[in-house]
């Protein structure tokens, strides 16, 4: 049986406290074809992707870890959202409306949602017609890359390789089970089994405990002589972190760019972007009063899979350098700042506290993660806002016929995150993308504004 890994646990029992799925939107020419015909096109591709026919089993009382289960493709996966006057703005907003919405893995881990004859969509002519396709999926499912790479398998133009021979996923006995009793029985079947381990789980995480313990040691004693950079600082709260508990809404907007206006010759997208944020969310919070002496942003750094695990990154906390008037000066620090965030994260001995959560039995990271306090602002925070950035690979994607135009994506958020940033790439467009709580952005068009503008003056002073 295959069991998810314990981020990937920790993922899909998170999902019931919090919306943390992923959503990934690309825009495609419409050709024109109907709902049926695109459905019949997805229909046709899952069957040879295996990440999208499987689902999440649960075993009771959760003594053992969930288990991947194999499924087939419902016709519930695919969502047509017609509408007779589908422009930009109207699908941007019920684009937020879904982003506060949460798949249930054990039933499908993901769902296509489709939103057809679009007009006023950035980048296309007047009244040509756009295809817009978000893809939902379960954060136990991916992470970023994988998730990615999930989309580039369902809009591919390759021949893809032959349907595989399904595996089963429940015991031999159980396969002879009425269907209605074979979910139970493998679930049953996975505490009975992982009960007797329990207690060798125990031991192994005391020992990768003291591991742990004697890495963080090595860690601090490498820091003090200069060898690693310190470990980034807790800040306070500010507005954009809310005032504890959920967003009351979601919001989006999308500034689809070529990726050439985002060039510097000595700095990545990723620092022009986190240098842009730096100048519009520092003009923000002082617009509305508030005392801005520091601003930090998470950024999610991939790092190498280990074992069968879905979710492979760690997130960074990055000085955006608020004290640094000019923007090419901010730039820098920032990039500095990143370097020393991610040599220090990708350290081979940061694995160790990963280590111990690996080998954690069921019941304890279940508690663990049911009982965390997530509903409440705590006084100390990582970061203000959130900017991922994943690059999607060549633009060589379609869907009904048409050729894929750009991409995008919606860091979810939380009690502490209110307003995250996307960054994606795909072929020669990049999209700069703001998910917002309306609560602490309550105009996000005139957000999008001032970020547009602080980009332009960011890749003017770079260049």
């Amino acid at each position: 049986m295959n069991s998810l890994a314990a981020r990937d646990a920790t993922m899909y029992w998170l999902s019931a406290r919090t919306r943390n799925d992923l959503f990934l939107l690309y825009c495609f020419a419409d050709t024109g074809r109907d709902a049926a015909q695109l459905r019949a096109a997805v229909a046709k591709r899952v069957i040879h992707i295996p990440d999208l026919l499987i689902r999440v089993l649960d075993a009771p009382a959760n003594i053992a870890y969930p288990i991947w289960a194999t499924c087939e493709f419902t016709n519930d996966q695919f969502v047509d959202h017609a509408s007779a006057d589908a422009t930009w703005p109207k699908v941007t907003d019920e684009l937020g409306d879904l982003l506060g919405t949460g798949l249930n893995a054990n039933d499908r881990p993901w769902r296509l949602h489709v939103f057809r004859n679009v007009r006023g969509v950035p980048g296309f002519a007047t009244g040509e017609p756009a295809l817009i396709a978000v893809l939902q999926l379960s954060h136990a499912l991916a992470d970023g890359r994988r998730a990615a790479a999930i989309a580039r398998a369902l809009f591919g133009t390759s021949e893809l390789p032959a349907a595989p021979t399904p595996t089963p996923s429940m015991p031999f006995p159980v396969r002879f089970l009425p269907v209605r009793l074979r979910a139970a029985a493998t679930g049953a079947l996975a505490a009975t089994r992982a009960l007797p381990g329990i207690p060798t789980g125990m031991a192994h995480t005391v020992v990768r405990g003291l591991s742990a313990a004697k890495a963080q040691r090595r860690l601090a004693e490498l820091t003090a002589a200069g060898e690693l950079p310190p470990p980034a600082p807790d800040t306070d709260p500010i507005l954009l972190n809310g005032t504890g508990g959920p967003p009351v809404a979601h919001a989006v907007r999308m500034l689809v760019c070529d990726k050439n206006r985002l060039h510097a010759p000595d700095h990545s997208v990723t620092v022009v972007a986190l240098t842009a944020l730096s100048l519009v969310l520092e003009r923000y919070l002082r617009d509305r009063g508030a005392a801005i002496t520091d601003l930090r942003a998470q950024v999610p750094m991939a790092v190498a899979l280990t074992g069968a695990g879905r979710n492979g990154y760690r997130d960074l906390s990055v000085d955006l350098a608020v004290s640094a008037p000019a923007p090419r000066t901010r730039a820098d620090r920032i990039a500095a700042e990143l370097t020393a965030r991610r040599t220090r994260a990708a350290h081979p001995l940061q694995q160790a506290q990963d280590d111990v959560t690996a080998v954690l039995p069921a019941p304890i990271l279940h508690r663990d993660v049911t009982h965390a306090p997530i509903d409440a602002l705590p006084e100390r925070v990582s970061g203000h806002t959130v900017l991922s950035s994943v690059d999607r690979g060549p633009a060589d994607l379609e869907f009904g016929g048409g050729a894929v135009r750009f991409t995008a994506g919606f860091p979810a958020l939380g009690t502490v995150m209110h307003l995250t940033h996307g960054l994606h790439g795909l072929g020669d467009t990049v999209t700069l993308s703001v998910h917002a709580d309306p609560a602490v952005i309550p105009d996000p068009d005139h957000y999008l504004e001032l970020l547009e503008s602080a980009l332009d003056e960011v890749a003017r002073a770079l260049r």
